[in-house]
């Protein structure tokens, strides 16, 4: 099978599993463990912030965030197709008591024009007041497009102006900067605490790491805890983090070319297919063209050893470092066979 679901699917390298095997590990929830704490170093000088604190996932990270810098009843404004509001079980309410503000953002990407006509200062009393800022990069529904560092600047300036704070869900952020070409540090420049992913591009098995300064971290590794994120001999998995935090430009770059063939090949079928940039490692493939249910084109591409996910009429391919050119062949021969059944069937 050639598994294109997410670049959550993973397996750790050779050398992940040998720093696993020799890592040095404590109890890291009593602040002993010394990979552990090592990796949120690293993690927090790459990001250009004080702190940082390493967790199972970037659910939790998020939430931890999310906890720390509101108070319940207070509106965090989110673009309309945003990770936080779509995809993370509605914890942003259920848990941390805050109340959505999705705003339309152009192909995901929020303005800052938009977002300051968004925000509620509280004067009227019948309204909930505006607490947070949440930004993405990269967007993943919108198909991994980046987020400009310009509209990040100019977002950060009207949330200056209206005394807001500004959170990152960087689950891909180091997938944004190779495709920049920049430091991950300058990409978190404009927000206050920022999220990314070690399990997703990065390869590493499992955790994320929240970043901000330090009174903001101690804050946020005490929600983290009420959470569930007293974690113990987590050195074994920092340690691989660490492997793949040490040079992953170069395998972020591969997979963003892999990304980039299988466009180039999925247009070639039909123009309509993919619309829009793919800067990164994710394509939507839009196939309302050709058939309603992506639920029978998902077990077609199946019956083709290809795996993917959809929603809607919309199927989404990630690549990641175990798909190359031959996945990228066999997906696109998939692809047109299965448009071609669905023709002879129309």
């Amino acid at each position: 099978m050639f598994d294109f679901r997410s670049d959550t699917v993973t397996t750790p390298t050779e050398e992940m599993m040998a720093a696993i095997a020799a890592a040095k590990v404590g109890d890291s929830a009593r602040g002993d463990d010394p990979t552990h704490n090592e990796l949120e170093a690293v993690a927090a000088g790459l990001t250009g912030k004080q702190a940082a604190v390493f967790l199972p996932s970037g659910t939790m990270g998020n939430l931890a965030a999310l906890l720390t810098h509101l108070r319940p009843g207070q509106e965090v404004i989110v673009e309309t197709r945003a990770h936080i509001y779509n995809s993370e079980v509605g914890g942003l309410s259920a848990v941390a008591g805050a109340i959505p503000r999705p705003v339309e953002g152009v192909d995901g990407v929020l303005q800052p024009d938009d977002v300051a006509r968004a925000i509620r200062d509280g004067a009227v009393q019948s309204r909930a007041p505006t607490g947070l800022i949440c930004l993405e990069n990269t967007l993943n529904s919108a198909g991994g497009v980046v987020l400009p560092p310009a509209i990040a600047a100019g977002i950060r300036q009207v949330a200056e102006a209206a005394g807001l704070p500004v959170h990152l869900d960087g689950a891909r952020l180091f997938n944004a900067a190779a495709y920049l070409g920049c430091p991950v540090a300058d990409l978190c420049r404009d927000c206050d605490s920022v999220m990314f992913s070690l399990s997703k591009g990065l390869g590493a098995p499992l955790g994320s790491v929240l970043a901000g300064d330090a009174d903001f971290i101690a804050q946020a590794r005490r929600k983290a805890r009420m959470l569930g994120g007293g974690m113990r001999q987590t050195g074994l998995m920092a340690a691989a983090a660490l492997v793949a935090l040490r040079d992953p430009m170069p395998g972020l770059a591969h997979d963003h070319a892999m990304a980039r063939l299988l466009a180039e090949g999925l247009r070639r079928i039909d123009d309509s297919l993919v619309r829009g940039p793919v800067q990164t490692n994710i394509v939507n493939c839009h196939i309302d063209r050709f058939a309603p249910a992506a639920g029978d084109f998902i077990a077609g591409l199946r019956k083709h050893d290809v795996l993917a996910n959809y929603a809607g009429a919309k199927v989404r391919f990630v690549t990641h470092r175990h798909i190359g050119e031959t996945a990228v062949k066999a997906c696109i021969e998939a692809v047109e066979r299965c448009l071609d059944g669905m023709r002879r069937v129309a």
